[in-house]
């Protein structure tokens, strides 16, 4: 696997970088909602032992819309990011076992990148519990997102197993 890396490129640059003025749309603060709640899970992956609600808290005080290392990332819609915080740690062990469903025993989940399981476990909690997001919105959201912290294959990775549980778990709506 590749190193993460620093900056995200695209879709996800600091909000000086984007093209319109005035207050970001609804979709753009779902995106950096996303974005910051793979940043979080991160973080909770990192620290076990931590308990989720203090990292919610933290980033939503710290974090959430506000400058880091004199980048802006643009508003985020804070009851979508601890919406999915909050699910993927309370649904760890069930997306964990429906992600490895589509892996191969090659390449289990455990032998990922923390920051691609992140990634898939965010997006797999879209796909099981928000009905409300179509499974290709949530799908690409996190490809995206994977190219924000990776240039090797692991975005397409991510797009390929997120597109089988999509077509696994909501087959109609793809």
């Amino acid at each position: 696997m590749t190193t993460p890396i620093e900056r995200p490129p695209g879709g996800l640059q600091p909000e000086g970088h984007d093209a319109g003025a005035g207050a970001p749309r609804a979709g753009r603060r779902r995106s950096v909602a996303r974005l910051v709640a793979v940043q979080a899970l991160y973080q909770l992956e990192l620290n076990r032992e931590t308990d989720p609600e203090v990292v919610v808290r933290e980033f939503a005080r710290h974090r959430l819309d506000h400058e880091i290392d004199g980048d802006r990332y643009g508003e985020a819609d804070p009851a979508l990011f601890s919406d999915i915080v909050r699910g993927v740690a309370a649904d760890l062990d069930r997306l964990d076992a429906t992600i490895s469903g589509v892996l191969t025993e090659e390449w289990p989940l455990p032998r990922f990148d923390a920051v691609l399981r992140a990634i898939l476990r965010a997006g797999a909690y879209e796909l099981v519990h928000r009905r409300d997001v179509p499974p290709r919105v949530s799908i690409n959201e996190y490809t995206t997102i994977a190219h924000a912290f990776f240039s090797g294959k692991e975005p397409g990775l991510a797009n390929g197993v997120l597109d089988k549980l999509g077509r696994t778990l909501r087959a109609a709506e793809m």
